[in-house]
């Protein structure tokens, strides 16, 4: 089933903190990421063609900006769908399929809950002002199916405002991919209003 974003957080709100395991065998939380001047937490997955298809534009962003930690985070339940299990992510991460600064697994869903999660890929940027404050919480590119072919990277115009101190100046555009995949008991409050 295919959803779109919705902003659970408010341009300028703090990034909800977390403790998630890592592809790499670490956990991980937002101190990881302090030397970042922008942080970029994509919540994403294995199977989702959407998610597959902006795979290639993280990576790129993850190899192109030294000041922008780009940090995938899985919720998808994997008991129903065992491709977004931890194993499948790590080969993901060893076939270079997946190249993030980190790829981690939200195994009780709290933190996709935390931000507000819908869909895969959902992306939060975040600008580093002693805590990470939402700057951005929109589509990445203007390529909503997975076959399409983008002709604007809205994220990498957000990037480069956050990075020049600016104000990310962006008509709102939902981005749209699989919902994530609640386990039984998990699904949010906010979920009705979808």
């Amino acid at each position: 089933m295919a959803g779109e974003s919705v902003d659970r957080l408010e341009t300028g709100d703090v990034a909800p903190d977390f403790e998630l395991r890592g592809t790499d065998g670490g956990t991980y939380s937002l101190a990881d990421f302090d030397d970042a001047s922008a942080l970029l937490v994509v919540f994403t997955c294995n199977h989702c063609p959407y998610a597959k298809a902006k795979h290639p534009l993280l990576n790129e962003i993850a190899a192109e900006y030294d000041d922008v930690a780009v940090v995938g985070i899985n919720a998808n339940d994997p008991e129903e769908y065992q491709e977004d299990s931890f194993d499948e992510m790590i080969q993901r991460v060893e076939d270079g399929e997946i190249a993030y600064d980190a790829y981690l697994f939200d195994e009780s869903q709290t933190a996709a809950a935390a931000y507000g999660a819908v869909c895969t890929p959902d992306p939060f940027l975040f600008t580093n002002n002693d805590e990470f404050e939402l700057a951005y919480h929109d589509q990445l590119d203007d390529a909503l199916n997975p076959d399409d072919v983008a002709s604007r990277v809205h994220i990498r115009e957000a990037i480069e405002a956050v990075l020049d101190g600016e104000t990310v100046d962006i008509d709102s555009q939902p981005s749209r991919g699989c919902t994530i995949k609640w386990r039984d008991g998990n699904v949010p409050e906010y979920w009705d209003e979808i």
